[in-house]
């Protein structure tokens, strides 16, 4: 099997097995690099994403822990997937990243850098900032809700809704020696909430708090924006 096809084939599981609704696909790059910011809830979201994405170069990070289970080590393969080991700073895995950034390669990320277990927004870590300063591409965020739980609807044949938003590219600050940290800090919190306020209030977990969130929601709020 080859990538096209994996891709056919995902498309219309999706399509068969639930209610899939999209918007904002015009703000997804058609050529160049960029890194697709998402949250995780479920192991439905990485084929979603890349169902979704009509291109041929659209790969994600994948933890180590997946290359015991050949099912999906063989779809990994196929999508030229990198692995990482979360137990530690991978600068190995980031390295592969970044090249295959600047390549002109898309990459799916979940900056919370696992599925959440609460079923909301959990702190996010801060690989995807670093990666987005050292690739130089944009930021893409993306918002997913209802794929928890999913599974077990689809497999009673119940076609439950999932919903992605995606926003627009985020604006994110250089990122300079004397203040790395609380850059790097700073721009995650950045990403995280663009994607918490594209996400019902239930979902936005430990960021729903957060003051740049509130900024967000009431200028989204605004008429004509």
């Amino acid at each position: 099997m080859n990538r096209r096809e994996l891709h056919s084939i995902a498309r219309l599981i999706f399509k068969w097995f639930f209610r899939v609704s999209v918007t904002g696909t015009e703000a997804l790059p058609a050529h160049g690099g960029y890194l697709l910011a998402v949250n995780h809830l479920s192991r439905l979201d990485p084929p979603l994403i890349f169902a979704l994405i009509d291109r041929d170069d659209v790969t994600a990070l994948v933890a180590d822990k997946y290359q015991k289970h050949p099912f999906f080590r063989w779809i990994i393969q196929i999508v030229d997937g990198i692995w990482i080991n979360r137990g530690e700073a991978d600068l190995s895995a980031l390295r592969q990243a970044r090249d295959y950034l600047r390549g002109g390669g898309v990459l799916g990320i979940a900056p919370e850098g696992t599925r959440s277990r609460t079923g909301a927004l959990i702190r996010a870590k801060t690989g995807t900032a670093y990666l987005a300063d050292k690739s130089g591409v944009p930021v893409i965020p993306a918002a997913i809700n209802g794929t928890d739980g999913a599974i077990w609807h689809a497999l009673l044949l119940q076609r439950p809704r999932i919903h992605v938003q995606i926003g627009a590219q985020v604006d994110l600050l250089p990122i300079k020696r004397e203040c790395r940290e609380a850059t790097l800090q700073r721009n995650t919190d950045e990403i995280m909430c663009r994607i918490a306020a594209m996400l019902p209030e239930r979902y936005r977990g430990v960021y729903a708090d957060h003051p740049r969130l509130k900024e967000l929601l009431a200028y989204n709020s605004q008429p004509n924006n």
